[in-house]
Formats: C-alpha cells, sequence, structure tokens
C-alpha cells in the first residue's frame, strides 16, 4: 500500500470534496476526467460522478464504507435513486438536522466512532446502514469525531491531542492500531486532507515528511 500526495480544485483538502471505499470513489460532478482516472488507478476503484444536496462536498456530507453509504436528509431523491442504483452497497438516509455527516462519523467495516451529538436512533441507523458497532465519544474535545479521525480496515489516523485511553478504546472498536498525526503541514483535522481505503492512502499535497511518516506508522506496518 503506498501513500501518494494529491491535489483537487488547486488544494490539498481532498477529504472533503471525495468519499472511497474498496470498490468506488465518489467524485463532485464537473470533476476533470483525467484526475478522475487517476485517483481511481492510485485506490484501485471505480470512479462515479455525483452530487450530494447539489454541492460537490461529498466527503463531508456523506459516510460511506464496504458495506453501506449514508446519505444527509438534505440529499435530493435523484442523487439517492442513482446512487441504489450504481453503488452494490445498502444506501441510507440519515434523518439528522446534522448534514455534514463526513464530519460527525468515523468508519470502517467493522466499527464507527460517532458524534455525542447524534441521538440513539441515529446511531442505530449508523449501525443498520453500514453493518458496524457503534460508540459515541469526543475525540481530543471535538464532538466532530469524523473531522479529527480518519481509518480503513488497517489503521486509523487521529488528533495529535487524542487522549490515549480513548485511542485504545477506539481500536478495540475498529480492530485497526491507531497513531496521532496532523496532515498537510500541521492541520489537526486529518479527514480533510485523507483518502483512505484498504488498497492505497492519497494526502493532500502540502502533507510533510515526518506526517507521511506517522501516516506510515498508522496505515502500512
Amino acid at each position: 500500500m503506498d501513500i501518494i500526495k494529491f491535489d483537487v480544485y488547486r488544494g490539498p483538502n481532498i477529504g472533503v470534496y471525495i468519499s472511497v471505499n474498496d470498490k468506488t470513489i465518489l467524485l463532485p460532478m464537473g470533476f476533470a476526467k483525467t484526475k478522475a482516472e487517476k485517483l481511481a488507478k492510485y485506490l484501485g476503484v471505480d470512479y462515479l460522478f455525483t452530487s450530494i444536496a447539489n454541492t460537490r462536498l461529498i466527503g463531508a456530507l456523506c459516510i460511506m464504507n464496504n458495506k453501506g453509504i449514508l446519505l444527509p436528509k438534505t440529499a435530493y431523491q435523484n442523487e439517492y435513486d442513482f446512487l441504489k442504483k450504481e453503488l452494490d452497497l445498502e444506501v441510507g438516509v440519515l434523518d439528522s438536522k446534522l448534514t455534514a455527516l463526513g464530519n460527525v462519523i468515523c468508519a470502517n467495516d467493522k466499527g464507527a466512532v460517532v458524534s455525542p451529538w447524534l441521538s440513539k436512533e441515529d446511531c442505530q441507523t449508523i449501525s443498520d446502514v453500514l453493518g458496524v458497532e457503534t460508540i459515541q465519544k469526543k475525540i481530543a474535545g471535538f464532538n466532530q469525531t469524523g473531522v479529527v479521525m480518519v481509518a480503513n480496515n488497517s489503521g486509523a489516523a487521529i488528533h495529535p491531542e487524542a487522549d490515549e485511553e480513548d485511542m485504545k478504546i477506539f481500536s478495540n472498536l475498529l480492530g485497526v492500531k491507531i497513531e496521532q498525526s496532523s496532515i498537510n503541514n500541521g492541520i489537526p483535522y486529518v479527514s480533510s486532507g485523507i483518502l483512505a481505503n484498504n488498497n492505497c492512502i492519497v494526502v493532500g499535497s502540502l502533507t510533510t515528511g515526518p506526517e507521511i511518516m506517522m501516516l506510515t506508522r498508522a496505515f502500512l506496518n
């Protein structure tokens, strides 16, 4: 598994716009086809152009693993129908006023760390659609758990100030080892600059050598 640097829209915040699992990468409408082909090749997946809630913020608004994808209630019916038809996944909608689902849920194929802001009913929906066990907990004082942690089935990167005891709990839930890291030259909101599936890790172009080393420890060892 490699770690590769990449930019989207002339910036390093690739995780805001893109969502990926082991089969598919979801890219915004109008995304350059040459870049789409490159990213799909790196990550070993097929690419699909879509919108969510009529925006390009796919990574911020949805959460996807290899079992399911959760859309916010602001997603349009035609977007839901398109993803239902194109993806061999359980497709669900989370009926919550919190619509940036990628910011409040971190999930792999085993577990999900969910923001305390979400309800118990929301957690049940997450569990049903993604096929995972869930726990609700802040990370490093943040309720936006999906912003400060990113995971695949072999590792996870978490906010540099995350608590060691919490990391043990998350490690047990997700079935992976977890390393503290930043992204894009010191940004602690790791999911903003990482695309991680079980084939490859793609990071924002500003990610430094020491950060690559931390991510190598998290995902590759």
